[in-house]
């Protein structure tokens, strides 16, 4: 089994969106320090998989298209990089009884089983209180990124996705236990 770091879409790998959705590709802004994190998650043989709820897509206001569309220039622009990024996981309900929907563990359940991966060893990066609750959920470690006060305390927060990649470069080559 191999440990994992799950992103969040929205805000982690690409700009948070200035409307509820990002509704077009033209909208779809990727940041640098996604990648700087993926490619010390590469470096330290740790998978990376994406776990998105897109409820737009359910709705209407995102199109089924344009999503693809996002996923496949977040693909790309790994390949380019020649970064790793084993899968994208997406869930459309509309509601959050879904399995699959954060803050539900069933995405990440769903790639464990499908990857072969060990969430116990594995971490979720979010910018959402339902992100960490996802990750604790699953067993993995969790990082908050943010400002906003948290009713759940996640094993490290930092203010800005510009932090992330430093945080994982000591984590990940510390190991860095649960206690510490």
């Amino acid at each position: 089994m191999k440990p994992c770091i799950f992103f969040d879409r929205d805000g982690i790998v690409n700009v948070a969106p200035l409307t509820r959705y990002v509704e077009r590709i033209d909208d779809f802004h990727l940041q640098t320090a996604f990648f700087d994190a993926l490619a010390i998650a590469n470096q330290r043989g740790y998978e990376a998989v994406i776990v998105t709820n897109q409820k737009g897509v359910s709705t209407g206001f995102t199109p089924l298209a344009e999503l693809e569309k996002m996923h496949a220039q977040i693909q790309a622009e790994a390949a380019r990089r020649r970064l790793r990024l084993l899968d994208i996981l997406y869930c459309d309900a509309p509601n959050n009884e879904h399995p699959r929907r954060k803050p539900n563990p069933g995405m990440l359940l769903e790639a464990a089983e499908r990857h072969n991966l060990d969430l116990t060893a594995s971490w979720m990066i979010g910018d959402n209180e339902s992100d960490v609750l996802t990750g604790q959920r699953a067993g993995c470690r969790t990082i908050y990124v943010g400002t906003k006060s948290l009713t759940l305390v996640p094993d490290y927060t930092v203010t800005d996705m510009s932090e992330v990649p430093g945080l994982l470069q000591t984590c990940l080559a510390e190991g860095v236990s649960r206690s510490e």
